[in-house]
């Protein structure tokens, strides 16, 4: 059967439209779409051809590169996989739902506005280097507004720096190269990110690479083992093949144990999955006799790619959550790339959304203090520069964190407020390293490093279209657990990860760049990132609701089915916008009633 794809980036040694088509042996594999027949629509990410139309025949073939003794012009950078057929799943026709609700319901004589604040704390907190990157309005926020604003309500967003983003917030350098907070993958099933992109308009700007997921061997230092879901079998049987084609992580006996360990997951439901958040990753492991190798050969790896850190500190409702939703959904383990950094090319899509309905975002407008009234709810919100903003509701939509810095006296000993406590949020380092030459031991998509040290990383000149080089590798890298590592200098981050990418690419990196040079690098340090997501955290996650009337939370620290994450906070922002909308007549009946003692006073 046919599939189209895209191509987002193509490099050719010479004139030609040669696609080079080499053994499927080969390590190294570029998505070209397997089966026969004609693919069209090739689109290029890099030069003049951009957006260019062409047809190639295609006959059981892969693009790959060839290992050292045989490689030859690398011909394919990128290639882009077709949009899943996402609209089907059960969650994403429920978010979809909640999402149309806003739209359809009938809106309001009297809108309401509300201000929504996406960062604020003391000044020498925010503008320390140390704390610098954890300010941004972000998802949560954004969410919020733009389903009020679909609500016909009229949200006025205060962001305290000049990006937007949050978690997702991006910077440009001199060179005109960005660099992020963090490395964002999109996955199928994140259900209500998925129908934000198609509500903006914005699918084409997800990059969608083949369906697999790719670990690197310590043991064999440059090799990879691949889980590669196949298309044609429904979830969760592609799941299980996925698992049980792979003989290089996991032994037979292994695969048995773990099956049978998971049995009560799987035949407990949510309610089992909801239980399981008093155990660690590693307790649950060995109380249901998985071998501890299971343990260090997968789920190390995935404990710091959903948390930033280790087996025995993560709750396994966590990954018992991603299990459930990768092995439900036929394309839910489907990763992404957004096209390009994502404050163009995802936030202002939603900031543009907001202002065509009568929103407003304010850059530069930090929050000093929530000020209160005699009855305690909040009069205002005042800005570090003296401003003071009033609205008919509240919400803060900033990390955790920053809310207790924020919070006052009066609520601070409220049952709701106090269990926030025990809700931290967790550091993450985010590395960018621009090499002189193109790595040739790498994959257009998502990498598991089984390191010590580092997390997940990816080549984006890869596997983004705007980041796309046909001459050099830039890779970013998430370097986690990295609470040791937070208050070291640059140098010796970038000492460490040098040392661990020697291990990854044997061939082509050394520590002391007697192999690849580095050029430049860029390093950006989260304190505070998303919670830490530990045993016994899930009982404190508040409703978006809080007791105060008027006054809201978002977040993905708040109480919602998909934890921390994009998605938790997209989600988080289209229950808080439900919980403003449903209050909107008693709020509106409180302004009501505050208009005439003001008149008289």
């Amino acid at each position: 059967m046919s599939q189209l794809g895209h191509v987002s980036a193509l490099s050719l040694t010479r004139q030609t439209s040669v696609i080079n088509v080499r053994s499927p042996h080969s390590a190294w594999k570029c998505g070209l779409c397997f089966g026969s027949g004609q693919m069209t629509s090739l689109s290029f990410g890099g030069g003049d051809s951009m957006g260019d139309k062409l047809k190639v025949q295609v006959a059981n073939s892969v693009v790959v590169r060839s290992r050292a003794e045989d490689a030859g012009p690398l011909k394919v950078a990128c290639i882009d996989y077709p949009r899943p057929e996402l609209e089907n799943a059960v969650n994403y026709l429920e978010a979809a739902y909640l999402s149309s609700t806003f739209r359809t319901s009938p809106h309001p004589n009297k809108p309401l506005e509300v201000v929504i604040a996406g960062a604020g704390a003391p000044h020498d907190w925010l503008n320390s280097e140390r704390f610098r990157h954890c300010t941004c309005i972000g998802l949560a926020g954004l969410s919020t507004a733009k389903y009020l604003a679909d609500a016909g309500h009229k949200p006025i967003v205060l962001e305290a720096r000049d990006v937007l983003g949050g978690k997702v917030a991006a910077w440009k350098d001199d060179d005109g190269d960005w660099y992020e907070t963090g490395l964002h993958i999109f996955f199928g099933a994140y259900p209500n990110m998925q129908n934000l992109f198609g509500e903006l308009g914005i699918n084409d700007r997800l990059q969608w690479k083949e369906h697999s997921m790719i670990f690197a061997m310590p043991n064999k230092p440059g090799e990879f083992s691949r889980f590669d879901f196949p298309e044609v079998l429904p979830a969760p049987l592609n799941g299980i093949w996925a698992i049980l084609k792979n003989n290089d992580m996991l032994t037979w006996p292994e695969k048995v144990k773990f099956a049978i360990g998971l049995l009560p997951a799987i035949l407990g439901g949510q309610s089992y999955v909801e239980a399981q958040d008093g155990i660690t990753v590693k307790d649950w492991m060995r109380k249901q006799g998985i071998p501890d190798r299971v343990t260090d050969e997968v789920f190390f790896a995935m404990s710091k790619a959903l948390n930033f850190i280790n087996p025995d500190e993560l709750s396994m409702q966590c990954i018992l959550i991603a299990l459930n939703r990768f092995l439900q959904e036929k394309h839910g383990s489907k990763m992404a790339f957004l096209d390009g950094n994502p404050p163009e090319r995802l936030c202002m899509p939603i900031v543009e959304h907001i202002e065509s309905r009568g929103g407003r975002v304010h850059l530069n407008s930090r929050i000093q203090k929530i000020e209160l009234n005699d009855a305690g709810s909040v009069e205002n919100f005042l800005l570090s520069n003296g401003t003071v903003i009033r609205g008919d509701a509240y919400v803060f939509a900033t990390p955790v964190d920053i809310l207790k810095l924020l919070l006052p006296e009066d609520w601070k000993e409220m049952p709701y407020f106090r269990k926030l406590e025990k809700l931290v949020g967790v550091p993450v380092i985010n590395v960018h390293i621009w090499f002189d030459r193109k790595l040739r031991n790498t994959y257009d998509h998502l990498l598991f490093s089984r390191s010590p040290l580092l997390s997940v990383y990816a080549d984006m000149s890869v596997t983004c279209k705007e980041y796309y080089s046909p001459n050099q590798s830039m890779l970013e890298l998430v370097f986690a657990p990295a609470e040791e590592w937070i208050s070291r200098s640059d140098e010796e981050i970038i000492d460490a990860t040098m040392k661990e990418l020697a291990k990854l690419f044997p061939d082509e990196i050394a520590a002391d760049q007697s192999k690849a040079k580095l050029l430049k690098y860029h390093i950006v340090k989260t304190p505070r990132s998303v919670y830490k997501t530990v045993p016994g955290t899930e009982p404190s996650r508040p409703l978006q609701r809080s007791p105060v009337q008027g006054f809201y939370l978002a977040g993905d620290y708040t109480k919602q089915k998909y934890l921390a994450s994009m998605e938790g906070a997209v989600l988080s922002g289209k229950l808080c916008a439900q919980a403003i909308v449903q209050d909107s007549e008693l709020l509106l009946a409180g302004i009501e009633k505050r208009v005439p003692e003001a008149s008289t006073a």
